[in-house]
């Protein structure tokens, strides 16, 4: 091909993109239940049959720890970037699709509660420096091929969320408050990265997930169940073998959501938090499960992984207009009943820790519910949205840990726009999401955080 004709396509198409992203942030479509979601700049065929769209997303925070300077007497004060993306989506038909993001994995300016981390490969506390290894800087999030025929069966392959709770399918941008990741994490979220020792990375792992939605005459059934990777372990390279599944078993993970009045309208089987009283009345009853055989604990003591989830999403629109009630209920049942010997198991080179011999996953029981009030009122550009929530975590060999928290939403538009700030205490902070030995300790500080989250 000529250079000067390729180079004069790609300049053509670098203004086509500008074009549309200026295009679709003019006139982009206020007050509609799409609203709520990132549109991005679309540009399409002359048949419409096939298009790309881009956009991006942003959440930051400003943070501060009783205690956590580096004299332990004072508070910390820490500007973050928690989330910095790029999305991509495309359609080359009407049932061939596709869905390319990246995130700024070495980005966030604390791992406990935000969304994946555990750098040591296996199960300890993670690494205080890049604990994401190969993953340090802006790398792949999610590389899905679609599939989609209809509403009732489609299937997505590549690198995808792995189904559970809610909470993991909201991801950190559709949560309905800024901190959402308080609960103990899944494989592909407790996990550092991909590879040997690791499960995935983000909640994300490769695999294959079938999803759809029938309705059985009163209400609307959506269902997702997926094969993925799940935790590798490693074999004689690491000096070993290092890890509990030595066998490659795979990971099975599902998820159902019974809607008992209005349809909850999210791309595939993702989930929001809250819609801000844009999808009317919702009433939402959800249970799910991943199961991986030899998907926890060490070489030498190893045990199955199971996780059973329910959840609950109540969203009510008052009555004249006084505003909209939305609340998050959540419960998690962990199984890993591997020996708490595992924690000490040597690695490479006979080192306690180092190798990834260990992963040490949460068992036990965990709880978490929040309430929202949406204000109808519309003040200078937002609206008020008050809430309160409660997190309990029960692991059953290492130590109890809950969390308090209050805070104020200014929602602007939807999860396009929102600004938060909120104060916590109680001591998971300081325990962590990550350490489960039974030695974790952790005392019970305050944290106020001013946040605030933008997509197109």
């Amino acid at each position: 091909m000529n250079p000067q004709y390729s180079r004069g396509r790609t300049i053509l198409l670098a203004i086509q993109m500008s074009l549309a992203l200026l295009v679709g942030s003019i006139f982009s479509a206020p007050n509609s239940y799409a609203d709520i979601f990132p549109s991005g700049g679309k540009i399409s065929s002359a048949d419409q049959q096939q298009w790309i769209s881009i956009g991006m997303g942003v959440r930051a925070e400003f943070s501060a720890l009783q205690d956590a300077s580096a004299n332990g007497k004072n508070y910390s004060n820490n500007f973050g970037i928690q989330n910095a993306r790029i999305y991509m989506n495309g359609q080359l038909n009407r049932y061939l699709k596709f869905e390319f993001n990246t995130e700024c994995f070495n980005c966030p300016s604390s791992i406990n509660g935000g969304g994946g981390g555990n750098g040591s490969g296996g199960g300890q506390s993670p690494s205080a420096t890049n604990f994401f290894g190969g993953n340090s800087t802006i790398g792949i999030l999610d590389a899905i091929g679609k599939f989609e025929y209809n509403s009732y069966v489609n299937l997505w392959v590549g690198r995808l969320l792995v189904p559970g709770e809610r909470g993991e399918l909201n991801g950190p941008y559709f949560h309905a408050v800024f901190d959402g990741f308080k609960t103990p994490f899944n494989s592909a979220d407790f996990s550092g990265n991909f590879g040997k020792g690791g499960a995935g990375l983000y909640g994300r792992d490769n695999g294959a997930v079938i999803w759809g939605q029938v309705d059985p005459g009163y209400g609307h059934l959506q269902y997702s169940f997926g094969v993925f990777t799940g935790l590798q372990s490693a074999g004689s390279g690491c000096g070993g073998p290092c890890g509990p599944n030595q066998s490659g078993n795979l990971l099975y993970a599902g998820r159902l959501t019974y809607n008992l009045w209005n349809p909850e309208k999210n791309p595939g089987y993702y989930t929001s938090g809250t819609y801000y009283g844009k999808a009317g009345d919702i009433l939402a009853l959800a249970a799910g499960f991943n199961h991986q055989s030899n998907g926890a604990g060490s070489y030498q003591f190893r045990s199955d992984m199971t996780i059973f989830t329910s959840d609950l999403l109540f969203e009510k629109l008052l009555p004249n207009d006084m505003g909209v009630l939305t609340i998050n209920a959540e419960f998690k049942r962990y199984f890993a009943d591997y020996d708490v010997r595992a924690f000490s198991s040597p690695g490479v080179g006979g080192v306690v820790g180092v190798g990834g011999n260990n992963f040490g996953m949460f068992r036990g029981n965990s709880y978490t519910g929040y309430a929202l009030y949406l204000f109808p009122q519309v003040v200078g550009i937002g609206r008020f949205q008050p809430y309160g929530r409660y997190t309990y975590i029960a692991p059953d060999q290492s130590n109890q840990r809950s969390e308090w928290e209050g805070g104020l939403n200014y929602v602007i538009d939807g999860y396009n726009s929102r600004v938060s700030a909120f104060w916590q205490y109680g001591d998971i902070a300081t325990k962590g999401l990550f350490n489960y030995a039974q030695n974790a300790v952790g005392d019970k500080v305050n944290r106020f955080v001013l946040a605030f989250q933008f997509q197109y």
